[in-house]
């Protein structure tokens, strides 16, 4: 047993340390969206237009909207797509189109057979669009006035055809622990600043800001590749680039922000259509996430106390580095210098949300969003 332990213990520490340390090297190489450069007078200013579906997103739409229309940029399209909303929404884009007569609101009364309802949104509203670039946004994101300018420029001048940027997210209370753990898995599972490198199968892709040329969006295929798809940010990463688009990403903080979830039980449910859909529906890759997580991340929090020796001090050690990850990323991801040490507790929350998200996409045999399902069968065949 204490051979056992003292293996998983090192076997731990140094994929830790060789993680964080890999994650330190490359976080140079993801430029900040504040600091790209605005454009210069003889840079062309082509049109854009912002589309955002909107199902039931009273809570935050016109604050977003509001941030929209103040955007440095001369040719803006604003295009909400309002998704079969029972809440105010409606009422909300009515008055704000009164003040903004600029904004445009395309209404869908029915979901079509084969599809995710914000995918369907996205899809219709850029087949609506008449801008060069298309600018795919969520609709409680709010946007710094010079947060457009700057990703249209860096695409214009380095011939991008796509460019996606983190948002800086907001959540209260120690809820906002989880963007650093959030943050810290997407980063190691995507490795997004290789989405540039066209050798490198990786992609990249943001719900809160795709920037994407239209014509290599149409030459993708749109939306429809993906139509069933609730990772539909990633994916269309994922067939931009396979159709030949180059992309590139940067980070948001201070220019893209939203506030994210309000509480432990909106991260539940908010996750709970993504998760299975990011194994590809399969369940032995759920079963390697958990056990990754329980074993690798979680337990030298606790195995430190009951073990001695080299096991104890690797156990320990870490936790150092857990705490290290949490202090240098606490700027970037807006988070205590300490939060690093709940990343324990934080991982098996998120072994939790893998086991539950993966138990009721098999039991109710597909999801439910929204107040629409959508059959697993359905779901599984959409694989891009």
């Amino acid at each position: 047993m204490e051979t056992l332990s003292l293996a998983l213990a090192a076997a731990t520490f140094v994929a830790l340390a060789g993680a964080f340390a890999w994650l330190g090297l490359r976080r140079g190489r993801v430029p900040q969206l504040a600091g790209l450069p605005l454009p210069g007078p003889d840079l062309r200013r082509p049109r854009v237009t912002l589309i955002a579906p909107a199902l039931n997103e009273a809570r935050g739409i016109e604050a977003a909207v509001r941030s929209w229309f103040r955007q440095d940029w001369p040719d803006l399209e604003v295009l909400v797509v309002d998704d079969r909303s029972t809440d105010a929404t409606p009422a909300i884009l009515v008055r704000l189109a009164r003040e903004f007569p600029e904004l445009r609101v395309v209404t869908i009364r029915e979901l079509p057979p084969g599809w995710l309802g914000k995918n369907h949104a996205l899809h219709v509203g850029a087949a609506n669009a008449s801008g060069e670039y298309l600018l795919f946004t969520d609709a409680d994101v709010q946007l710094a006035p010079d947060a457009v300018a700057r990703g249209v420029a860096h695409l214009e001048r380095h011939g991008w055809d796509h460019l996606a940027v983190a948002p800086e997210t907001t959540m209260p209370g120690l809820v906002n622990t989880f963007t650093l753990y959030f943050g810290l898995l997407f980063t190691l599972y995507v490795r997004p600043w290789a989405a540039r490198d066209p050798r490198s199968s990786a992609h990249v892709g943001i719900g809160a800001y795709n920037l994407v040329r239209a014509s290599a969006y149409r030459r993708a295929g749109g939306h429809a590749p993906i139509r069933l798809r609730p990772d539909d940010d990633l994916k269309l990463g994922k067939i931009l680039k396979r159709s030949g688009a180059r992309q590139d990403f940067a980070a948001g903080r201070g220019l893209v922000r939203v506030e994210w979830y309000a509480s432990w039980r909106e991260v539940r449910d908010g996750l709970m259509k993504n998760l299975y859909a990011g194994a590809e529906y399969r369940t032995w890759l759920v079963v390697l996430g958990v056990a990754s997580h329980v074993f690798g991340l979680a337990w030298p929090a606790f195995a430190w106390a009951w073990t001695d020796g080299l096991a104890f001090w690797l156990n320990l050690g870490c936790l150092a580095l857990y705490a290290c990850a949490g202090a240098a990323s606490a700027r970037e991801v807006g988070t205590a210098p300490w939060a690093g040490l709940l990343l324990p507790l934080l991982a098996l929350f998120g072994a939790y949300l893998m086991v539950r998200a993966t138990w009721l996409t098999l039991a109710n045999d597909g999801i439910d969003w929204r107040g629409t399902h959508y059959p697993l069968g359905a779901l599984r065949a959409n694989v891009v």
